[in-house]
């Protein structure tokens, strides 16, 4: 399994995850251009994309989903997109080519948020953005997986000086905004187990949070945490620049 993440945070979300055989798409936040760019990279075409799963409504996950005109499945958790072609439901798993996809729900201000747990027959990739918390189901259900896409939006003093008015920033912050750096490694340190290969730390804010600083507080808490790192990948995800993932 390998993913291919074309943009990560607040101005638009895509990613493509793929096998030989297999190919699928996670939110469609951006331009045809740069999907169309990277399948050719690929040497794939849009009409091998075989569902695009949604993880919420919000504008930077699905602006660019009418630019399909149908012509793709789309896959949605109930009362997240008014003409679901595919309804998911958290914790009930489904099959498409090599993978096994698990939607499972996360805490995020939207109808019906949820990210994925996507296993082929050698390794597992959990998908989390944008949730401001996550149940214990939900980390038992992630524990030692291979890859892990994990939000990591913020750095909290950085958030606390930012212009952005108060009522926003309460909003950041709650159970239902999003995790910050270090809030993100501590769950990380009870998710990461002897399979875990990498680490792609995601929807980095551009106001309140910077790639250097979210990876150095990775590490910092990690090292708290007494995790041994020293074969783990961690990178944080580029906002516009193309972020690889999965076997190399």
């Amino acid at each position: 399994m390998k993913f291919s993440i074309l943009a990560s945070g607040s101005k638009g979300n895509a990613s493509l995850i793929y096998t030989d055989n297999t190919l699928i798409q996670i939110d469609m936040g951006v331009t045809l251009k740069m999907v169309d760019a990277e399948l050719k990279r690929l040497g794939k075409h849009r009409s091998d994309i075989q569902g695009v799963f949604i993880t919420h409504e919000h504008s930077d996950h699905i602006s660019g989903l009418p630019l399909y005109h149908g012509k793709i499945p789309v896959y949605t958790s109930e009362g997240t997109l008014p003409k679901a072609m595919h309804l998911i439901h958290p914790f009930v798993p489904l099959a498409i080519g090599d993978f096994n996809i698990v939607p499972f729900s996360v805490s995020h201000d939207a109808a019906n948020p949820v990210g994925y747990l996507i296993e082929d027959e050698h390794c597992r990739l959990a998908w989390v953005t944008d949730t401001g918390c996550l149940s214990e189901e939900v980390i038992e259900l992630l524990k030692d997986c291979d890859y892990y896409y994990f939000e990591s939006n913020h750095d909290l003093k950085m958030l606390q000086r930012s212009h952005r008015p108060a009522s926003l920033k309460a909003r950041v912050r709650s159970d239902h905004g999003h995790l910050n750096n270090i809030d993100s490694a501590i769950y990380m340190a009870d998710l990461i187990g002897p399979h875990t290969k990498q680490i792609v730390l995601a929807h980095l804010s551009e106001e309140c949070n910077t790639p250097d600083l979210a990876l150095s507080s990775y590490e910092e808490t990690l090292a708290r945490h007494e995790v041994d790192i020293a074969n783990i990948e961690i990178i944080p995800a580029a906002r516009w620049a193309l972020t690889l993932g999965g076997e190399k």
